[in-house]
């Protein structure tokens, strides 16, 4: 137990040591080893935290927007500045490599520049003489105490697409982040304090069900923002509007890039094992299906596993490496499944990621740690396990399709509808493209589509339950309830008594 990180809480101002007694592993992925523990939060735990973010949400609901702007723009300069450091406990905690971790951060910080500017974003209408004397004008207004639950594969980022537009919206926010890797959220709440919010506005309760399903039932707790699995962020959607409050739920996502006969296929098979791999692959936003259109297919695998036998798979911190390990023993096992039953289903397994091997070590089923190196599988069978489930791992499916509209078809009956991107040099099939797919964020050669933060993320049908996305305008509204105001300061020498229907005049 000597020298093993602890994480606990973060609560009022201040970290706070669990005290339910529970508490989970927090494991290096590139060793397999225990790096520390993380404290699992009691339903009481929460309430504390709960109540630190109602009693401070009064004072800072009231504070001036000029005063929410400057603590805002404070956080983005500590933040900017302690982005090595964050990015080091990401990568030590969650495997990705460094350069994937400080790119997670800069997009994280996107959403903070965004909120700054909030005295813009939060400016309502108003129109004059609407009846003689009457006026009348529209506000937004924060809801409350928020929370977010987030995942263990952008432990900086997706937190940071939440709670900077909620407490710029004048809200205190509850953060329940993964139990995987929970270190990057102590950091900003240390940062928040140093940047002076005030004591209670930024909470923290590491935790799994058991806190999750407080926040969803607590009665103070007015909306909830979920980034998670499809069944888990049903359930979160489900069980959080049931109590009254506003959800908004992204689950999963199975992405496709359409691939047509005339696109440039180097700029295919770069943008494949870009999307396919980083990260090892745990991104909602993957691409995890090419849509080969005959007669490339060939051609394109060939250039696909080219690439992918040039990587260099590594541990996170070896500035070499450009992927690392999954976050668990047990997600590895889980992804690892899937080749086996790929050629059960009759794919074909042209790149074995068991087999890659590892910087410093053997193969990725002979080192220690949560390995498993670039997958591709030929000639998947649409419907299949490998194409239908979200495997959220270095798993590249190649489907061979005869024509656009098979590719289409394809795209559209899947259940998610998250991303997916289009490759072509013809302009005319793009834009029919992105008016014809079903899914929520569309690349044009572009594999990863994911939103300047200016722009809302979220997906359609299974990757989104609620009806707003993160952050961007969306995330604004979100996080208000709007008000319209209709005001008259009547002459002192009109008046008198009308019960009469009030109408214009």
């Amino acid at each position: 137990m000597t020298g093993l990180k602890r994480a606990g809480h973060w609560i009022g101002g201040g970290e706070a040591p669990g005290g339910s007694g529970r508490r989970s592993e927090i494991f290096d992925p590139a060793t397999g080893e225990v790096a520390g523990h993380v404290d699992l939060a009691s339903a009481e735990e929460v309430d504390a935290a709960v109540a630190a973010a109602a009693a401070a949400f009064p004072a800072w609901r009231d504070a001036s927007l000029t005063k929410r702007t400057q603590v805002l723009f404070r956080f983005r300069e500590l933040m900017h500045a302690h982005r090595g450091e964050v990015a080091e406990l990401i990568s030590s905690e969650h495997g990705k490599v460094r350069s994937d971790a400080l790119g997670e951060v800069a997009r994280g910080l996107e959403v903070v520049e965004f909120a700054c500017g909030i005295p813009h974003l939060l400016k309502g209408g108003f129109s004059e003489n609407v009846s003689t004397g009457v006026d009348s004008f529209s506000i937004r207004q924060p809801l409350g105490v928020v929370a977010g639950i987030t995942p263990f594969n952008f432990p900086a980022m997706v937190p940071m697409w939440m709670y900077p537009v909620a407490i710029a919206c004048g809200n205190a926010f509850v953060l329940k982040p993964s139990e995987r890797d929970p270190s990057a959220s102590l950091l900003m709440a240390r940062l928040w304090k140093e940047a002076g919010l005030p004591d209670g506005v930024f909470n923290v309760v590491q935790g799994d069900k058991v806190a999750v399903d407080r926040l969803l039932e607590h009665p103070d707790v007015r909306a909830v923002s979920f980034v998670g699995s499809t069944p888990i962020a049903r359930y979160v959607y489900e069980t959080g509007t049931r109590h009254g409050k506003r959800v908004q739920a992204l689950g999963g996502a199975k992405n496709h890039m359409l691939v047509l006969p005339d696109a440039d296929l180097d700029l295919v098979a770069d943008a494949a094992v870009n999307a396919g791999f980083g990260s090892a692959g745990e991104r909602c936003m993957a691409i995890s299906v090419v849509l080969a259109v005959d007669p490339v297919g060939d051609e394109l695998v060939g250039k696909i596993v080219e690439r992918v036998g040039a990587l260099t798979v590594g541990p996170g911190d070896d500035p070499e490496s450009q992927m690392g390990p999954l976050v668990t023993g047990v997600h590895r096992d889980k992804v690892a499944s899937y080749l086996d039953t790929a050629v059960t289903e009759g794919a074909k397994l042209v790149v074995d990621g068991r087999d890659t091997p590892v910087k410093g070590g053997a193969t990725a089923a002979e080192t220690p740690g949560f390995w498993l190196g670039p997958t591709v599988i030929d000639h998947v069978r649409p419907g299949s396990a490998v194409h239908r489930d979200e495997i959220f791992g270095p798993v590249l499916s190649i489907v061979r399709v005869s024509s656009y509209d098979e590719g289409l078809e394809i795209i559209n009956e899947v259940e998610y509808g998250n991303g997916t991107a289009v490759f072509t040099n013809d302009g005319g099939a793009a834009r029919r493209f992105q008016n014809e797919v079903e899914v929520g964020m569309v690349g044009v050669n572009v594999p990863i589509p994911v939103p300047m933060a200016f722009y809302s993320f979220g997906g359609w049908k299974s990757s989104l339950f609620g009806d707003t996305h993160v952050h961007g305008t969306e995330g604004v509204h979100f996080y208000t309830r709007g008000k319209v105001v209709t005001s008259r300061w009547p002459d002192p020498s009109h008046g008198g008594v009308n019960l009469g229907f009030p109408t214009n005049k």
